[in-house]
């Protein structure tokens, strides 16, 4: 375990105050200026074509982006770097650019932009929660931030992460824990939370986030906003900061986090194909594609691994419906391999027993969730079997046994997409409870269940396509009802349950993480699965389904409000 020294919390102290100095020119009323509706409440795609009519300048949008900014940070904390004078400074150059060329300077001329913390910008730290990274700015821009500027992007805020990047909860002991804009109890999941969470309150028009196991998807789904997932590619990742630099197991791949399918577009028409520093980008640029009349969608409600919640189930369900009144056809299939993926995704992340991923902690202390995820593989190999064999042999589960084995990977089917939970529940409340370092990990799993620091098994549902490297859509479809979501007799005894230790602290426990009453009201998304190097089809189709949706279903710009919060 690394020292615990009080030198971090210097760093910790000066970063913030900094952060508070080029926060606080901005006043934060209790309610939005009406003022600013009209920006807020647009697409970036309407932005950028206002922007070119001659009816808004990107001065006046981006004051307004920094004035909702300000509000989400201090509702969730999701902010990190503070770049309000810079991207004034874009803005005008912008305005004076445009009142002499008559012309916009690229596709996305005057969009607010978020960037996850990782992302190098010239002048500014990518620390990523690592207090030993602080006070190095970056030289150098990263491929994607050179690509936005040179669209016209004004670039303003990088958002928070979890610690490592590698849990749901978006807490690190530099920029301290962001919370989920619907319902503070919850996290705003990982590793792209801050951004989930800015985009979902209106703070940012479009942002860019990462992926190496479900980043992109997880806070998209947590926060009610749109992502896409592409494969490995065709966007570049040079410059991003990484605490695993060169591991090739499982590619992290990057996208767009937005408030609509339009600039989940918008935004991949820039970036796609465009060749890096690295040379490592397939000469793909996006392309205009025609779908049929009838698709042919495959979709599931369990990958047998733990059962999808009443919830997410229903948003499934409920999208099937949708798109066969539209006359799609949709077939129901039985997913093998979820587990077997995992298997594989653990195996590679964990070879040096997560030596290199925690070894940038330095005098940081190693957040609690954090706990299980890393401990688990650095413990002897005939401890990890000890422990398989109790809980398979003992206790019956052969699913949770079966993380520490390989097998084999879920085989394609022949459909134009999948559309499939994103997890087995819609949030994961924030964790609490201290862990028990002599305890079993499977016995701290199920009397402890607090939340994010001990249920990181659940990513299995993401983490599946990350293996197989499938390009993946992320839409918002319903929100919780504590009416139509309870736990029911019908719902236990039906078919799809899978590791009976993971299920017992998510539905069955004194303190269940599933609670449709204390979660009402929160988002619930699904994943759109496409095949590979089709990521433009599954944009296409993110279009179907959320139109086949209702339009009015509390989505999209302008759709959060302050009375949607619990404290």
């Amino acid at each position: 375990m690394w020292p615990f020294t009080s030198s971090y919390l210097t760093i910790v102290e000066e970063k913030k105050a900094k952060q508070k100095e080029a926060l606080k020119s901005i006043s934060v009323p209790q309610d939005l200026s009406s003022e600013y509706d009209k920006f807020i409440n647009a697409t970036a795609t309407e932005i950028v074509t206002c922007i070119e009519n001659g009816e808004w300048t990107a001065s006046q949008v981006v004051e307004a982006y920094i004035f909702r900014a300000v509000q989400a940070h201090a509702a969730t904390n999701c902010l990190t770097e503070v770049m309000f004078d810079w991207a004034r400074e874009q803005a005008r150059d912008l305005d004076n650019e445009f009142s002499v060329m008559k012309r916009l300077r690229g596709p996305l001329h005057g969009v607010p932009t978020s960037f996850k913390d990782q992302f190098d910008i010239v002048g500014y730290d990518s620390t990523i929660g690592f207090t030993q990274w602080a006070n190095k700015p970056a030289t150098t821009n990263a491929d994607l931030v050179s690509q936005f500027l040179a669209a016209g992007a004004v670039l303003f805020v990088k958002t928070n992460v979890p610690q490592t990047m590698f849990t749901f909860e978006c807490s690190n002991p530099l920029w301290g824990r962001s919370t989920n804009p619907h319902n503070d109890q919850y996290t705003c999941g990982g590793s792209s939370g801050g951004e989930g969470a800015l985009l979902a309150m209106d703070g940012s028009a479009v942002g860019i986030g990462s992926d190496i196991g479900g980043s992109l998807r997880i806070p998209a789904a947590y926060c009610g906003i749109y992502s896409l997932k592409p494969s490995t590619g065709r966007i570049s990742f040079a410059g991003s900061r990484s605490p695993v630099n060169g591991f090739e197991g499982i590619k992290t791949v990057v996208g767009p986090m937005a408030r609509s399918v339009e600039d989940l577009q918008l935004v991949s028409r820039v970036v796609f194909g465009v060749q890096g520093d690295e040379q490592s980008i397939a000469p793909i640029p996006y392309r205009q594609i025609q779908l049929p009349p009838k698709l042919r969608f495959g979709y599931y409600t369990s990958d047998n691994f733990v059962k999808a919640s009443p919830a997410c189930q229903r948003a499934i369900l409920e999208t099937v419906e949708a798109l066969r009144k539209k006359g799609h056809e949709c077939i129901e299939l039985n997913l093998p391999g979820a587990s077997d993926a995992f298997n594989i995704f653990v195996g590679l992340t964990s070879a040096d027993g997560y030596k290199k991923l925690l070894s940038h902690l330095g005098p940081d202390p190693k957040e609690n969730s954090l706990w299980l995820v890393t401990s688990v593989p650095k413990l002897p190999s005939f401890v990890r079997s000890l422990a398989s064999w109790m809980i398979e042999k003992v206790l019956g589960d052969k699913i949770f046994a079966n993380l520490a084995r390989t097998a084999r990977v879920w085989n394609k089917y022949g459909f134009d997409a999948i559309i499939a939970p994103v997890q087995a529940v819609p949030q994961l409340p924030h964790g609490y409870a201290e862990p028990n370092p002599f305890a079993a990990p499977f016995v701290n799993m199920i009397h402890i269940h607090s939340g994010c620091d001990h249920f990181g098994a659940l990513v299995a549902a993401t983490v599946l396509y990350n293996v197989l490297d499938h390009p993946v859509g992320c839409l918002p479809v319903t929100h919780i009802d504590p009416l139509k979501d309870q736990i029911t007799p019908e719902w236990t005894a039906g078919p799809g349950h899978g590791s009976s230790y993971l299920e017992k602290g998510v539905f069955y426990s004194e303190t269940p993480l599933y609670n449709p009453i204390q979660s009402a009201g929160m988002p619930v998304g699904i994943q759109i699965v496409g095949k590979k190097w089709e990521e433009e089809k599954v944009l296409e189709m993110m279009h179907i389904v959320d139109d086949a949706l209702r339009k009015d279903r509390g989505f999209g710009p302008g759709s959060w409000k302050p009375k949607d919060r619990s404290s």
